[in-house]
């Protein structure tokens, strides 16, 4: 058996086989001195070994910085996801560098208040969800930063301790935490991606940040329009990837909230036949007395397609085959379940129940659907007062100046009124 060697264009043959093969290197010399390459299929040159991916993430965090941000701008190599490369690579381009120090500018007294006053829909539907959620965060030193739809902080909760300035500079009220402001973060990729998603220390792209982990999650309005981000922060914490399920899933029931404080006069959860009914994964749609639909959650608009166009009016007429007179006599009937045919050919299960809109405008809960008829009783007169507030904020679209002015009460009121001790 011959054994052959190609280096540095000499041709090493194996002594026992010289004469056997020795017309091939005749061959192949003639080749040379003609600058003709031999056939790679006679020689085959040796591969180029792979880079071994390091086992320790900390290691493939930081050689997939050294590969994009401290050498000239190369690919990772899957050492970090897709879209973490990407946002380094945005930042690069404006001009940014991962030493560069940030200034975490604290907010003024009166851009703290406008803050609130210009998301104070999203800041009341969230704030319970939160309350909650802070408990279920309490032993691992993550907590809650809820911003508006340009990644400004407008609310927090959780264990937040206030003397580790790491932590007091990203969760005060009115700080922007946008990818402009400081880099890759949780928060900006949820509003470049609008999914749920996962950061950990040293894939933010400043070096001051690198002390935090994150999950965040992007949040939709009743219209179908982006609202906000849920982030979920830890410094210098143990890594956590399943809290990228925990933010989805508080993100889910802060846009259901925010659907149930939209008014409706009836309200249909859906789900496809066979599938269990009754917590945050379930479609919801408000319709009004006359079955135009004000309010639906991601759930629904991915259930019915003809919801997906946030501009568009929509009425159930569009959505169901079936005359929207049978959901309110389902829902005035306490029916248990509808079977309703869609244009598609596809059928939906639906739950409706007439909504107690005073009620239901300042809940954040799920109402529950009883078989039962409901027990009758008398709104309490602080009830119908924050429903006409929280309708008044609405319609002013989040101005609480406009709405006081147009109820007849001052700014103060409003706020106490709807839990001012919230306020900042």
């Amino acid at each position: 058996m011959s054994y052959e060697w190609k280096c540095l264009g000499i041709v090493v043959v194996n002594p026992h086989t010289a004469l056997k093969g020795f017309p091939l290197l005749l061959a192949h010399l003639k080749q040379y001195s003609q600058n003709e390459t031999p056939s790679p299929t006679k020689y085959p040159t040796m591969p180029t070994p792979t880079p071994l991916m390091p086992a320790n993430r900390m290691e493939r965090i930081a050689r997939a910085r050294q590969l994009a941000l401290v050498e000239a701008p190369c690919a990772t190599n899957g050492l970090v996801e897709p879209w973490i490369e990407q946002s380094w690579q945005r930042c690069l381009s404006q001009g940014q560098r991962p030493e560069h120090r940030l200034n975490f500018e604290a907010a003024s007294s009166q851009r703290m208040r406008q803050t609130t006053e210009s998301n104070l829909i999203l800041i009341q539907a969230a704030s319970p969800i939160l309350k909650q959620l802070g408990s279920a965060l309490a032993d691992t030193r993550y907590f809650a930063i809820l911003t508006n739809q340009d990644g400004v902080v407008v609310d927090v909760d959780g264990p937040i301790d206030r003397s580790d300035r790491r932590v007091d500079l990203i969760t005060r009220i009115g700080t922007d935490l946008s990818e402009q402001s400081v880099g890759t973060t949780a928060i900006g990729a949820a509003l470049q991606l609008q999914q749920p998603v996962w950061l950990h220390r040293g894939e933010h792209f400043f070096n001051d940040t690198s002390a935090y982990s994150c999950a965040g999650a992007p949040l939709f309005g009743p219209d179908g329009r982006y609202v906000g981000m849920l982030d979920l922060t830890g410094v210098e914490a143990t890594e956590r990837p399943e809290l990228r399920h925990l933010v989805a899933h508080t993100a889910r029931n802060i846009e259901n909230a925010l659907v149930l404080q939209r008014p409706h006069t009836l309200l249909l959860r859906l789900n496809w036949p066979g599938m269990p009914m009754g917590d945050e994964g379930d479609g919801l749609i408000g319709l009004d007395a006359d079955g135009f639909v004000t309010a639906a959650n991601q759930a629904a608009r991915q259930m019915l397609p003809p919801l997906a166009s946030p501009a568009a009016t929509h009425h159930s007429r569009d959505l169901f085959a079936l005359p929207s007179d049978l959901l309110f006599d389902a829902a005035r009937h306490q029916s248990e379940r509808l079977d309703a045919p869609l244009w598609s050919g596809l059928r939906l299960q639906v739950q409706a129940r007439m909504a107690n809109r005073l009620h239901e405008a300042t809940t954040t809960t799920w109402p529950a659907f009883k078989s039962s008829p409901p027990v009758a009783h008398r709104v309490p007169l602080k009830d119908v007062e924050t429903a006409m507030i929280l309708k008044a904020v609405e319609e002013a679209r989040g101005n609480v100046a406009e709405a006081a002015m147009t109820l007849g009460i001052s700014r103060a009121t409003v706020y106490r009124k709807l839990g001012g001790g919230r306020v900042r």
